[in-house]
């Protein structure tokens, strides 16, 4: 999911800019001092898993737990997002920095919203929660990336073997094993360390209505 240099038109890339400029903008603000070893923690945890990728047309398919990282950050998740991406760019040209605005926002705000979804569902059942914002937090981010390359091209639509239904075939194995492994991971954070999860301990011990399964 990461769109390389040139594939975007300029307003397209422009209008990216400043929807992530925005929203990271509104990730920084207010950051306390204890809440950084978390958000180096999963930016390193997504620098390194989303390097593993298929290249597919002018984008690629790798794993990026964006569920995992809005549910676990919350609000910083986009702060996250943009390091990473910034990164990878600058140190193996994966993705490119004039897409950069467009990449930040296809991860970051399908985690901000899928964060708000967690909160709801959690309260019956944990690992439902995570299936589901994992699978979403996907879902979300090809969305955003089909609108992005329509709105520059409307010749990646072109044809039954176009980009887009290329990119739609190759992510829907990754939409099913994100919500699987998300789904897991925040089961088990569950059980070990539920402030993670924004669910304080006390009140997941003292809840029976809130499960782990």
């Amino acid at each position: 999911m990461h769109l390389a240099d040139g594939v975007l038109s300029l307003p397209v890339a422009a209008a990216a800019y400043v929807g992530a400029g925005a929203l990271v903008a509104y990730s920084i603000k207010g950051v306390q001092e204890e809440e950084i070893p978390m958000i180096s923690l999963m930016t390193g945890g997504f620098f390194a898993i989303s390097l593993i990728s298929i290249p597919v047309g002018p984008s690629t398919v790798h794993p990026i737990l964006g569920g995992l990282l809005g549910i676990i950050l919350g609000r910083r998740a986009p702060l996250a997002f943009f390091v990473g991406l910034l990164l990878q760019a600058i140190l193996f040209q994966h993705g490119g920095l004039s897409t950069l605005g467009a990449n930040t926002l296809m991860l970051a705000l399908p985690a901000l919203l899928v964060h708000k979804l967690f909160l709801g569902i959690q309260k019956r059942s944990v690992f439902m929660g995570g299936a589901l914002a994992g699978g979403l937090a996907i879902t979300g981010t090809l969305v955003l990336l089909i609108l992005f390359l329509l709105f520059s091209d409307q010749r990646f639509a072109e044809g039954f073997f176009s980009v887009i239904n290329l990119l739609a075939a190759g992510h829907l194995p990754l939409i099913a094993v994100e919500g699987l492994i998300t789904g897991y991971a925040v089961k088990f954070l569950y059980n070990a360390k539920p402030g993670m999860l924004k669910i304080p301990a006390v009140n997941a011990a003292n809840n029976p209505s809130i499960k782990g399964i």
